[in-house]
């Protein structure tokens, strides 16, 4: 049993796992947590099954698999114990551990995406986990810097006297607006450090699909011309 969970994962079956996962974590978990269908527990066990099926798809490289699979072990116990005893130094702790997890994982994944081979379906489903990664990334990071620096960001719904539980819901949102680069300009950023964070988000959105594109399509033309350019089973052996 062992054997076959340790194969699958070492194929890129993962992660389409790990995108699946992502997409139900930000799209329809978090949504439902905000409009307090299921609330944070819902949102917790989600988001640890994010962090166990990212360290299924670096379970490849077994130095890899143990510093994030380290990270998750931190990430996982600091998120639950925010969850059971509340926030303070908690809070501040579960949103900078789930910044460096979501930013380590997203290079290791993207790592594996731009390794030699054909470029499949489940690489490119990789793809677009790296950069839900980098949204979630650049989410927490937000909310470490409101929680850091109150008022960093302007919007009525962060200075309520309960938007702490929800800080997050919203930094999503404002992460994907920003990465996407719509700027639908309901929250702005104050801060010297958000304001610096922004704009590295709205470069990476920039920058990442393009080169994302143009990596991808070399590799998949390399593959090819590797392919064609080879000889035939047994040509050699004419020589």
């Amino acid at each position: 049993m062992i054997s076959l969970v340790r194969r699958f994962w070492s194929t890129d079956r993962s992660l389409g796992i790990l995108l699946v996962s992502l997409l139900l974590l930000i799209f329809v978990i978090q949504p439902l947590g905000e409009l307090e269908v299921g609330g944070r527990l819902v949102t917790s066990v989600f988001f640890s099954l994010v962090l166990i099926s990212g360290v299924g798809t670096v379970a490849k490289s077994g130095v890899t698999t143990r510093i994030v699979g380290a990270l998750v072990a931190v990430t996982f116990a600091v998120r639950w114990i925010r969850y059971w005893r509340g926030g303070g130094l908690l809070e501040t702790s579960d949103a900078l551990f789930s910044t460096i997890l979501c930013a380590i994982l997203a290079l290791v994944v993207l790592a594996q995406v731009f390794r030699a081979g054909p470029i499949t379906a489940q690489r490119i489903e990789g793809a677009v986990a790296v950069y839900l990664l980098f949204g979630l990334a650049w989410a927490f990071a937000y909310e470490l810097v409101e929680l850091h620096w109150p008022n960093s960001f302007a919007q009525p719904t962060l200075q309520t006297p309960n938007a702490q539980t929800d800080l997050i819901s919203q930094f999503v949102y404002f992460s994907f607006v920003t990465l996407t680069t719509t700027g639908y300009g309901d929250i702005t950023a104050q801060h010297p450090v958000a304001r610096s964070l922004v704009t590295m988000e709205i470069l990476v959105g920039q920058l990442f699909p393009t080169i994302l594109l143009a990596r991808l399509v070399s590799l998949e033309l390399y593959y090819r011309q590797g392919r064609e350019g080879s000889p035939p089973d047994g040509a050699g052996s004419m020589l």
